[in-house]
Parts: structure tokens; sequence; C-alpha cells
């Protein structure tokens, strides 16, 4: 990818390892772990948390983490689990064609 433009795949990729993170915390806590302990011991401790954001507009309890990039997580309360969502636009510049 050239200099200076963004890597939208990346992006989210970052927030499905993050997502991949939290899961395998819950697996190898091996009972139910609840979305602050998440929050404590996996998400608010990852660079890629905008963590003003996510404590103004997360929900309480916590059902949404921002990134300071375009992506987020969004928790799954029917499967237990966080997954990647956008909230923020996408510049149509860096956008090609796959």
């Amino acid at each position: 990818m050239a200099e200076g433009t963004v890597d939208y795949y990346a992006m989210v990729e970052e927030a499905w390892q993050l997502s991949d993170t939290a899961r395998d915390y819950v697996k190898n806590a091996g009972r139910d772990v609840d979305n602050v302990e998440l929050w404590e011991k996996v998400f608010a401790s990852s660079p890629l948390i905008d963590l003003e954001r996510t404590r103004a507009e997360g929900g309480q309890p916590l059902q949404k983490i921002f990134f300071k990039n375009p992506y987020g997580l969004q928790y799954r309360a029917d499967h237990k689990d966080w997954i990647p969502f956008r909230h923020g636009a996408l510049d149509p510049a860096y956008l090609q064609a796959i």
C-alpha cells in the first residue's frame, strides 16, 4: 500500500484481533465473564480504543467500544461476543476496487 494511504482492511483486521483476544480471555477463564471485566482486562489497555468516546457513548452496561479509527466493537448479547462495526465515515479517496 502506498505511503499516506489508509488501510481500512487492516483496521477491520485489528478489530477482529481484539475481538479474538476477548473471546480467548473468556474461554481461558472457564466461567462467565462480564463486560466490565473484559473492559478492565482486555479492552481498556488497547491503544486502538478511544477511551473518552467509549465512556461517553458505549452504554451502561457497555455495548459498544469505539476505536480511534472509524471502527469499533459492539456486543452481541445473543452470542455473548464482540464483533467489529463501523462508526465513522470512510474517505472515498482511499477506497479502491478490489
